[in-house]
This record gives C-alpha cells, structure tokens and sequence, in this order.
C-alpha cells in the first residue's frame, strides 16, 4: 500500500484511450481521469504518462487504418497529440486540476544536462500541484532515436522524478508464468520481487493492434523500476476504480515490489545505466573484471586491454571483457587519446589512476537491469 502523498506515475497505453475506430474514446479517457483526481484528492502526486497521439489522429489524416510510414505516424502524431492533451485539460480542469503537456525525444534524456532540466519542470510541475501529461515527441523523433515505446518512456520518468510507485495500465490484467491467450492453465503472478530468466522466457509479443508495446517491453520497464528502488503494478485499464484499489494495495494484477536492502540506483547512476548515450569502449582484462563485478573497486587505467572509438573526458564508455560482453557503462576520466597515450607507454606513472571511478560505473551483472533500453 502506498503512502499518502506519494508520487505516482500512471502509464496509460493507446488501447486503453482509444475506441474501436483508433480514435479517443471520451468514455474511457473520463473514467480514467475520475481515478486520477480521486489519486489527487487523496494527497498524491501524479503524472500520466499517455499514449494515444497517432491512434488519436490518423483518422484525422483521412487514414483508413493506423499508418505504417514514419511520416505518416509523424503528420498523425501532430494533430493527435492536441486532440489528446485538450481532451485531458478539458477534463481536468472540469475537477479543478491542472494538466501540462511534456513531449519527450530520447536525445533528451542522453544529454545530462537536459535530462536534470525535465527533472527540475516536473518536479515544480509536481509540487504546484499541476499533472504532468509525458509522452514521446512522435513528431519529430526518427526510428533510432525512440524510447521503443512507453513503458520504457514511463520507468525512466519515474526513475527521473523519484517516484514511489509506477502503474501500467494494459489490455491484460498482470503477468503470468505463461501466455493465457495460449496456456489456460496461465497462472496469474500476484507478486513478484525478481525478475527471472523463467519470467522473461514467458513474455509474450504485443497484444494489440494499437499499441507497441508488449509484455517483453513491460518487463524492461519494470526491471528499470525494480533497479532504481520503484515499487510496480500491472494492471487491465478497463477494470473499475483499477489505478485507486492498486494505490491501496486492493487491485487484481502483479505487484512488483522493491528490497530496500539490495542496492539501488542513484540518479546518475540511474543516467548512466539507463539514459546515456555509449561514445567509446573499454576493454578489459579478466583480473580487472573479477575486481569491478565482485570486489566493487575502480577501474584503473592498468587493467584497460584496449580502447575503442573516439571519446572525450567525462563521456560514458561501455565496459567489455575479452569475450567483448557488456559489463557495464561508466564515465570515464580520460580522453581516448590520452588513454591510448597511457597504454602505450608502460613506464606511465598515469597507469594506477583511475580510468572509471565506482561512483560512475553501473554493472549489468550485479543489478541484473536490462542494456540498451
């Protein structure tokens, strides 16, 4: 059960907005923006972050059908993104909330200093009492530049804000140890508090035809959650009063819950991990990895086998061992040039500095979070 005055984010997808037509069905964005000012009544903090833009508009832009092209899901996304944010306004301050519209690129997030300046909006946002309203910038954002979907979107914004719960909201009612639409013998996991290769083997592909998003892009999202210290909650969005009963603790879904006394992220860590954008690689020894992964101690410059790519001071590098797996993201404390200087000269009095200080090193292996997400 979450405590009064928490701060909330609600990850509401397109199916759950949109009426069989692809476009916003006034019904269901009511209900859920009944639960969300019952959440505000109560003394909670709440950002929504929604789906809906293209599915809102691309009947709009005389389609037929949802669009393929990435131009034509873009011109769909810039008339649906006002329908969706003043059918949200409209309702909202009908309550007496206020709404705010925040699109989002990935390239926002890979910048630091960007990525804490969304973190200082929201958070004034937040404290004024207003209603963040987040969703991708789908106008402008090409293919390799995407978060993927919002579930990622919506783990990430609850890690940028320091939230105490995330809730997905979906067209399924949590996660099973199987596919139900496949297995009916699919049992419903009402808690989980790790996620296992048994877990992850059963995620199935998207269920729906307006949505991106399927239980493999859910689990990421939660396991970002879980690694930064955010307890989760799964849940079907059509079930009533589904956001208010899971705030309590009393709704039927999955609970992903947090142990306080395992390592979570901090927010630069959590930058490192899950924002930033890879310039370079460091190779290492194997000594050096048993040091890094087990012991938690520096890189030092000594322990680096090679440097790939170009980079500056401060950049973050991706980690490999010999085998070239990913062990990590860190920010380094030297240029490539001056580390490949470094290397090259084995009388350097520079090879016991520190390449990688621990503070700024993320290990995949010893969080268990998800890469490249």
């Amino acid at each position: 059960m979450t405590q009064e005055g928490s701060r909330i984010v609600i990850k509401i997808g397109s199916s759950s907005l949109t009426s069989a037509h692809g476009e916003i069905s006034r019904r269901k964005l009511e209900r859920l923006v009944e639960q969300v000012v019952q959440l505000k009544d109560e003394g909670h903090e709440v950002l929504l972050v929604s789906s809906g833009a293209v599915a809102a508009g691309y009947r709009k832009l005389g389609c037929l059908d949802r669009p393929v092209s990435l131009p034509e899901k873009q011109a769909a996304a810039s008339i649906g993104q006002g329908l969706l944010i003043e059918a949200y306004s409209e309702l909202l301050l009908s309550h007496g909330y206020v709404g705010s519209q925040i699109l989002i690129t990935r390239s926002d997030f890979t910048d630091e200093n960007r990525y804490m300046n969304a973190r200082n909006t929201i958070n004034v946002l937040l404290e004024r009492g207003i209603i963040p309203i987040v969703n991708e910038n789908d106008t402008v954002t090409v293919e390799r530049l995407k978060f993927g979907d919002n579930d990622t979107l919506s783990a990430k914004v609850a890690g940028l804000v320091d939230a105490d719960m995330l809730m997905i909201l979906s067209d399924i009612d949590g996660l099973y140890n199987a596919d139900p639409r496949k297995d009916p013998n699919a049992e419903l996991l009402t808690r989980v508090d790790q996620i296992t290769p048994e877990i992850e083997n059963a995620a199935g592909e998207p269920g729906s035809s307006v949505g991106t998003g399927g239980m493999r892009s859910k689990i990421d999202a939660f396991k970002i959650s879980m690694a930064s210290g955010i307890e989760a909650f799964l849940g079907k969005a059509n079930v009533k009063n589904i956001l208010v009963d899971a705030v309590h603790g009393e709704a039927k879904g999955t609970y992903f819950t947090t142990d306080k006394n395992q390592v979570n992220l901090n927010k630069k860590k959590q930058w490192i991990a899950f924002n930033s954008g890879p310039e370079g690689e460091l190779v290492i020894d194997n000594d050096t990895k048993t040091l890094i992964t087990e012991k938690k101690e520096s890189l030092l410059s000594s322990g680096i086998y090679s440097v790939n790519g170009r980079f500056k001071k401060n950049s973050v590098v991706r980690v490999l061992d010999l085998n070239r797996k990913e062990l990590g993201l860190g920010v380094v404390n030297y240029s490539s040039k001056e580390l490949k200087n470094i290397l090259d000269d084995s009388n350097s009095k520079e090879l016991n500095n520190i390449a990688v200080d621990i503070e700024h090193l993320v290990c995949h292996l010893e969080l268990s979070i998800p890469t490249g997400v």
